[in-house]
């Protein structure tokens, strides 16, 4: 089996397509090295999968239509994870064109490449938590609506949603969303917390704490996100109307599903930065701020569905995740914990 792995550079993507890798697959990597963050890291990730025997690489973003094409016929391509989009909250404030050329327009270049290969098998596509927006109503559910986003990424994360579940429909594709919760771990993005606390406290200046600390996050490991989203990949969704009680589709008009991924134990955010400082030897200066624009107080995903359907659900305690991150990060950057303070 060839699978195409968009985003294969990328945090989520890496993982995937090592895992993919790790189980005889082919995998085509298909990412376009933007700069969003340090492009060091990026290639960094991209020169250990290179280096692995079937896989192979097309540097190119989702918007290039010409480019998508090719790779879909040269290499058959008939099942697709798409983990390549705009990430990030806070930069959909600023930039928020790029995120409708990434997430809309080259999702919708994706869905017609499904849409005209011979013997498509299964789309599997990152959505996000932030898609539930001001949903109180916990644990977050695949079945509450979903309707209040409140930051442009969640909002266009939430287009492709429908915008699958109307292929789906019309052209009979099976089709897979999964709303990500607060992935962390060994290479992770720079832009996430976890890396910015970890960099700020090693370098002695104070971190930033949102809502003065008052979060609670449902911090999901990225190995648990990649063995959730690969056992989906060979969990395609049913004909429309095929539905049984261990394969809860949520349409009864098309093969789609929507599956949350998280380690469904909500944490305080102080009690995360807790497990960071013991990692570290030291503590870590506060500046305690308000809320930011886009955020919510609290995630917390209910993962029944995920399990009655593939038999896993994630596992990594973040006592356990900080740590492992916490030894990559001193490695990888061969830096010293900051003992005391």
């Amino acid at each position: 089996m060839t699978v195409l792995v968009t985003g294969a550079a990328g945090f989520i993507g890496s993982y995937v397509a090592h895992l993919l890798l790790d189980q005889g697959r082919r995998v085509v990597g298909y990412d376009n090295m933007n700069a969003y963050y340090d492009i060091r890291l990026t290639q960094a990730r991209l020169d250990r999968l290179t280096a692995r025997e079937g896989f192979g690489f097309i540097k190119a973003g989702l918007e290039n239509l010409p480019a998508l094409q090719s790779a879909f016929a040269e290499y058959g391509i008939t099942r697709v994870v798409n983990l390549a989009a705009q990430a990030g909250v806070r930069y959909s404030l600023e930039h928020p064109h790029s995120y409708i050329d990434s997430n809309v327009q080259g999702f919708l270049n994706l869905l017609e490449c499904a849409r005209h290969q011979d013997g498509f098998k299964h789309l599997l596509f990152a959505s996000t938590s932030s898609v539930y927006g001001a949903n109180r109503r916990f644990p977050l559910s695949e079945d509450q609506p979903a309707e209040h986003p409140m930051s442009l990424y969640a909002a266009t994360k939430k287009a492709n949603e429908v915008m699958a579940h109307s292929y789906s429909h019309l052209f009979a594709i099976p089709m897979t969303g999964v709303r990500f919760f607060t992935v962390y771990g060994p290479w992770g993005r720079p832009d996430m917390a976890l890396f910015k606390f970890t960099k700020a406290i090693l370098s002695g200046t104070p971190i930033d704490v949102f809502n003065h600390g008052d979060m609670d996050r449902d911090f999901t490991f990225i190995d648990d996100i990649a063995e959730g989203v690969v056992r989906l990949l060979d969990t395609s969704p049913l004909p429309a109307g095929q539905q049984t009680p261990l394969t809860p589709d949520l349409s009864p008009i098309a093969p789609y599903r929507l599956y949350n991924i998280g380690a469904s134990r909500p944490v305080p955010l102080m009690d995360y930065i807790a497990a960071l400082e013991e990692n570290l030897g030291c503590k870590a200066e506060k500046n305690f701020l308000p809320m930011q624009k886009g955020d919510v107080p609290r995630t917390w995903a209910e993962v029944s569905r995920l399990e009655a359907a593939t038999g896993y659900r994630p596992k990594v305690t973040v006592k356990e995740g900080v740590a492992r991150f916490v030894a990559w990060y001193l490695d990888y950057y061969n830096v010293r914990a900051r003992r005391g303070g």
